[in-house]
This record gives structure tokens, sequence and C-alpha cells, in this order.
């Protein structure tokens, strides 16, 4: 906002908002002792952790699988219904509230703080592993064209519309009871409906926001940790550097010592610039793929991938461990199901700090449908020519795999030109996501620590965001990348409950909000509205120039009032 040139200089600075609460010490000692617990534990008695965890992601694979499944096909379903029904009219804030961000910004940030270190680790070691070594669901020939058909397939199944879908349950619930019905920014607000304001506020509300805080812990802890493996794996190849554990180490020291400074330069400084600057870095290193790599196979792999992915959905989204290949799918999508789970309370609240004044349609449409597209473009060019230069033997991406899922991203860039180059900029692209993701995870947790601040305490953050580091560094230790998964898996579990509740206590109360309309309004319109918006379509300008359109809008406007529409 401008300043105007008459105000006095010594006005003082604007203050923290009155109404953000102090932090709850009850919750941040019984959160913090509970994590340092942990990492003691970890640190000292290495082996022991290792074997209970290993037990008890056994137990939980074996007789929890099908929650996780059934879970994240239930959260995509309901962000269907939101956007289509007549839910989605509900504006995030005030009838009268715009977009506190634009769309660019909006989407940059939510996309580094989703998912963008992940896509870094596994964008092209995913595609390239289910390529040499296909899903054990039917008979499909290792290297085969069908081999990179299903390789896709699974790629996009695992990261497109459903995690997005888990994060826009959550941010969209966040975001309602924040802006729309003025509580705090924490995961307890959701549940009122169901627990009264009083309970919400007291400790069971506490004890939802303490699984909250430790789902985020581990769930960002297992992403810093990808982050560490990637980047030591990139010095290694590029500079020589020994691949050790003292060097994973000593980068998550060191990029935890950047998020610091990114921690207490704010929303609007630190993570916005660091967001856009990720998402133009890695547009251009995609770009630079697309180019130079398989170009015309890349773009006949986008509309055949996503064509197949379209077509096995369902089964997909059914399958479970009932007729064997458990371990399969543990390693893989049982994994990403509570991974995603675990990052629902991070990536919900951050998405939902964001997205003030956007519809529910704008925002779920948003959330569901521009990251997916992003990822997809970004599984085709990244994994799509790894195993295309594969096939065509221009270089062996299929032995990079022995050195680990993350040597394949820095295998490919070596095989075109300028590697040294691009490999350099593909670690620097990893470092920012790491600073992000940690700067996002802490504010959030911070937030849920100060009864749903949405400006807590930069100690605070800062605390948070230590021992988030410390956790990634005690998983790394205690059992490398096996580690990171196990430690995502457990702390799931109970958070899935947790979500699974929040969705009612959200239907609960979307129902009873007058904003929705009635029941007989088209939700159509309400779709071509929310495209309009996030393009930015001027409906006002055209409704004025148009006779016939400015009497359509000014109709839809008696009807929102509640007043009959014209009957001529």
């Amino acid at each position: 906002m401008s300043t105007d040139v008459t105000t006095p200089p010594q006005e003082p600075a604007p203050q923290r908002p009155r109404e953000d609460p102090p932090p709850d010490t009850k919750v941040i000692a019984i959160g913090v002792t509970a994590v340092l617990a942990v990492v003691a534990w970890a640190a000292i008695g290495t082996d022991n952790f290792s074997s209970v965890s290993t037990t008890a992601l056994g137990w939980v694979l074996d007789n929890f699988g099908w929650l996780f499944s059934l879970a994240a096909n239930l959260f995509l379903v309901l962000c269907a219904f939101f956007a289509i029904s007549r839910f989605g009219r509900i504006r995030l804030g005030k009838d009268s509230d715009e977009p506190e961000f634009g769309n660019l910004a909006w989407i940059a940030m939510m996309f580094s703080a989703g998912m963008g270190i992940g896509l870094m680790f596994y964008g092209v070691g995913e595609p390239l592993t289910y390529y040499v070594t296909p899903p054990p669901f039917g008979d499909i020939e290792s290297g085969s064209g069908a081999a990179e058909r299903t390789a896709l397939e699974y790629s996009f199944f695992h990261w497109t519309l459903h995690p997005w879908a888990i994060y826009g349950v959550a941010g969209l619930a966040l975001a309602y009871v924040t802006f729309r019905k003025g509580r705090g920014n924490r995961i307890s607000s959701v549940f009122v409906p169901l627990l009264g304001e009083r309970r919400a506020n007291g400790w069971p509300g506490r004890v939802i926001d303490l699984l909250a805080v430790f789902a985020t812990v581990f769930g960002t802890a297992t992403s810093l940790g990808l982050g560490a493996l990637q980047v030591a794996k990139g010095l290694n190849l590029t500079v020589g550097w020994d691949d050790s554990r003292e060097l994973q180490l000593l980068i998550i020291l060191v990029l935890s010592a950047a998020f610091v400074v990114s921690a207490f330069s704010g929303i609007h400084r630190g993570i916005k610039w660091l967001s856009n600057m990720n998402v133009g870095l890695a547009a251009l290193l995609m770009l630079f793929v697309f180019l130079l790599g398989p170009t015309v196979f890349i773009l006949d792999a986008i509309p055949a991938g996503v064509g197949a992915y379209l077509q096995d959905l369902v089964t997909l989204s059914s399958r479970t461990g009932a007729f064997g290949d458990k371990d399969w799918l543990g390693t893989w999508t049982i994994f990403y199901w509570a991974w995603w789970l675990s990052w629902a309370p991070f990536v919900g609240t951050f998405i939902a700090r964001i997205s003030r004044g956007r519809t529910i349609r704008e925002f779920l449409i948003g959330v569901l449908l521009v990251p997916s597209g992003a990822t997809v473009v970004w599984f085709c060019v990244m994994g799509g020519s790894a195993m295309r230069l594969d096939a065509t033997g221009e270089a062996d991406m299929a032995g990079k795999l022995t050195d680990g899922v993350e040597a394949s991203l820095f295998g490919l860039l070596d095989a075109l030109p300028l590697g040294a180059v691009t490999s350099v900029i593909a670690m620097v692209l990893v470092m920012t996501y790491f600073i992000t993701s940690a700067d996002s995870a802490s504010l959030v947790m911070g937030s849920l620590t100060s009864g749903g601040a949405l400006h807590p305490r930069s100690w605070l953050v800062v605390t948070w965001g230590v021992l988030m580091a410390a956790v990634a560094a005690v998983l790394l230790v205690a059992g490398g990348l096996d580690g990171l998964k196990t430690g995502t898996i457990l702390v799931a579990l109970p958070f899935v409950l947790v979500m699974l509740t929040l969705c009612w206590a959200l239907f609960k109360e979307l129902r009873e909000d007058p904003g929705a309309g009635p029941a007989r309004h088209h939700p159509l319109h309400g779709m071509r509205e929310a495209v309009r918006a996030m393009v930015g379509e001027a409906i006002d300008e055209r409704t004025s120039r148009h006779p016939k359109l400015r009497r359509v809008a000014e109709t839809a406007s008696r009807d929102k009032g509640g007043e009959e529409p014209d009957k001529r």
C-alpha cells in the first residue's frame, strides 16, 4: 500500500496485529520435548531406534495400508464435489475481500511449499526406476515402450491429483475457518462444529494441533533429508567431494542457517522472493532439457501419459495389498500417501495463509489443476528424457540408478550439453527449495503453537526450523532414505484419522453457510467465474460495454442478494 507524502516521517512503524495470540507455552513445551526425545533416541540408540521403527512400519503396512488408500481417494472426491457444487461460490474471507497475492505469486509459493524439493529428487529417478523395474502388476517387460508408459502413469498417480487433493482439503478447511469464520489459523479451529468452541480451544484442540505439529516435523524432515542427499550427490559428481554422512549433515547445517535469515524476512519477502526464483529456475532448467533432449518424444508422451493415467485412475486408486505386493505398495504408493498426509497440516496451513479472498471454487481449481499440470510436464520432460536416452542408447541412464535415485537427475544433465553448468543450477534449486520448505513449515508450526497466529514470533519459527533440521539429520544417520520414509509413514497414521474427521467438520459447516446460496444454483456458472478470475479476465469492463451482458450481471447480482430475477 502506498504511503501519502504528507505523512510525518516520525510516525511509528506498523506493529504486530493485535488479534495475533501469544505463543501457547504448554503446547510448545510438550511438542519440543517430544521432538527432542525422538532426536535423542535416534542419536544415542541408533540400532534400537531403527529396529523398533522397522517393526512398527511392518505392522502399519500390514494393517492400515487400506486406510491410506481409502483416505486419499476420499479427499479427491470431496475436492471435486466442493469445486462443482454450490459451496464453490463461498469466498474465503468477507464477501468483499480480494486476493492478497496475485495469481503468479500465489501459484509459485503454493508449488514451492507443496513438493518442489520432492520433484527435484524424484522427477528423473522415479520414472527411471519403473522403466528399469516395472511395478509388479501385469507382465511388463523392462525397458520396453509399455514400461515407459507405465512409468509415467504411476508417476502422475503419485504426484498429481491425489496429493493436491489432500493439500486442498486441509487448506480449504483452514482458510475457511481463518478468514471466513475469524478463528485461529490452526487445525483445531476446524473442529468447532464437532467439539464446540470450549473444547476446540481446550486440551482436545491442543492434542489435534500437536498431532499436526508432529506430522509436519517428520514429513518436512523427510523432504529436507532428501534435499541433503541430492545436494551431497551433486557435489560428489561435479566437484568430487566424498558423498558421506558428514557432508550431508553439513549441508543440513548450512541450509538451516540460510533458512533462519529467510524466516526473519517474513512471508512477503523471503518466502515470496525465493518461491518466484525457484519457479523461474525450474522452468528454465526444464526448457533446456526439453529443447536439447528428445523433444518430439516428450510432446508425444504428454498426451499419451495423461490418457493412460486417466484411463486407469480407478484401478490405480483402488489397488491395495490384498493380493500380495505389499512391499512394493509400502515402498511407493503408501509411502507417498503418508508423506502427503504428513505434509497436509504444513502445506494446507500455508496455502490457506496465502489464499485469502479467493472463492472455494477458484481455490480448488488452482490447487488441483495448476500444480498437477505443471507436474505432468515436469515428469514428461525430465523423466521421459531419461528413459528415451536410455532406450536409444545415447546414455546409460539405467546404470545411474546404481548410485541411488538422487544421482539420476545429474546423470540426465551430464548426458546433455553444458552438464556442469546445469548441474550447478540443479543444486542451487534443491538448496533454495530446502530453504523455502523449511521456512514455510516453520511458519506453520509457529502458527499452530501460537493459537493460529498469522504472524507467529520469529524466535518460535526459528526454534521449530532448527528442531526440524535436527530430525532430518538423525533420521538420515539412523537409516538413510529408508529411515526417512519409515518416520513419515509412522507419524502419518494418527493424522489420517484427524484428516478424515476434519472433512466431516468442514462439510457440516459449509452446509450452513449462507454464501453457498440456494441449492438450485447451477455449478457451471461458478466454474466459469472461477476460470475467468484465474486468467484475469476483466468481466466488469466487458459487462459495462455490452448491454446484454450488463443485464445478465444485474440479474445474477439480484439472485445473490436473495431477490427474484426480473421475469422479463
